[in-house]
């Protein structure tokens, strides 16, 4: 009878993952096959690049950074509290402010600001891979990048291609949401052939046109990519508007930056605002009174900005969102699903880890496999082409 009910609760997550309202919420953890570094190791070659290109810099206002914040912090952390001195100067009177004690001008912050951001995209335009040391195991170069597409593209085939049969006519356009900076999910649906919107209008330069409070087009694609932190390709010119812009073009010939969440304060304008809008975007997916799916893989549940919204949507009555996290979890399950789990609408909790499954307070149910990776993002396309596999 035990049989049964386990394999009734593994085909749950079949069922769901052909739900007709479907989103996906992909965090760093897929670009790992990629050969990018997830967020720590990121850090490390972050650290390691601007020490070495600007040492004055690094040691008078990174490093003080990184002492104030607690160890766990990562380059976003940075940015964020880099993001709120920038706010702090930006209001004195004399464009200054204090850390660790030192006097630091406004235009000091925004220039290390800018070179962090720089550093990241190069970082993820060329690939990066270290050891849990933090020493260099393969390092790609602008003219040599060693990032691999293959995981991305697989996913996105079988989601489109294989795991919609049957359901494609009455399917509505996936929502991909990621915290990702790479380019590797747009590349992955023009690769495919799979039409997708992403809130810009042109080609391979382009201008962003979605505004804050508006949804999505209903018609012309079968994907919406929202790319929640930002993008390499992303820049905000000093007109206040956002481009798409491929890597080494000279135009548009203005000032711009590199547009990577969190960003300094006083560049943040409501209508202007990408994030702003990408999580007016996410917000509306999840509240849905439809059988509606929020599959989750590769991220582990460390933004509560992102957690608060899934939290607040799980909680309303009349919601019938499924959250479905394909979880690593090798130790704990994260603190937010913990609790989300025992709640009232835990039973619209699902985590599929490598201990086995959880549905709600149940569980964990294993699968017969040993060695049990379907939370990875291979994994997880494995399911979406073969199912559970029980």
């Amino acid at each position: 009878m035990n049989e049964l009910i386990d394999e009734e609760l593994f085909s749950q997550i079949e069922e769901h993952l052909k739900c007709s309202e479907q989103s996906w919420l992909l965090g760093a953890g897929i670009s790992f096959d990629a050969k990018l570094p997830l967020m720590y190791p990121l850090t490390n070659k972050v650290k390691k690049d601007v020490e070495s290109s600007h040492k004055q810099l690094f040691d008078e206002i990174i490093t003080p950074l990184f002492e104030e914040l607690p160890e766990s912090c990562h380059v976003e952390h940075v940015l964020s509290h880099l993001g709120d001195y920038a706010a702090l100067a930006d209001r004195n009177k004399d464009k200054r402010t204090k850390i660790n004690g030192s006097e630091v001008e406004l235009a000091c912050l925004e220039e290390v600001h800018n070179i962090i951001l720089e550093s990241i995209s190069n970082v993820i335009r060329c690939g990066y891979l270290e050891d849990k040391d933090g020493n260099t195991i393969e390092e790609g170069t602008l003219s040599k990048p060693i990032v691999d597409i293959t995981a991305h593209l697989d996913f996105v085939d079988t989601l489109f291609n294989h795991a919609s049969a049957g359901v494609f006519e009455r399917r509505k356009a996936v929502n991909i949401f990621t915290t990702n900076y790479d380019t590797l999910l747009e590349d992955a649906l023009a690769l495919n052939k799979v039409p997708y919107w992403d809130g810009f209008s042109g080609g391979a330069v382009a201008h962003r046109i979605q505004r804050y409070g508006e949804p999505a087009p209903l018609f012309g694609q079968r994907a919406n990519l929202i790319k929640m932190h930002g993008s390499i390709d992303w820049f905000l010119c000093d007109k206040g508007y956002v481009w798409r812009v491929r890597d080494n073009d000279l135009y548009p010939k203005v000032d711009r930056r590199v547009l990577i969440y969190p960003q300094a304060t006083k560049y943040i304008a409501t209508q202007q605002d990408p994030f702003s809008t990408q999580f007016d975007l996410f917000r509306k997916s999840l509240n849905s009174t439809n059988s509606n799916v929020l599959a989750v893989c590769g991220y582990s549940f460390g933004d509560d900005h992102i957690n608060n919204e899934v939290e607040f949507a799980l909680s309303k009555e009349d919601n019938k969102t499924v959250l479905l996290a394909f979880l690593e979890c090798k130790d704990e399950i994260p603190t937010c699903l913990e609790r989300w789990r025992s709640s009232n609408f835990g039973s619209r909790v699902i985590i599929a880890s490598i201990h086995g499954l959880y549905v709600g307070k149940q569980g964990p149910f294993k699968r017969t496999k040993d060695d049990d990776y379907w939370w990875t993002f291979k994994g997880v396309t494995s399911v979406l082409k073969n199912g559970c596999e029980v």
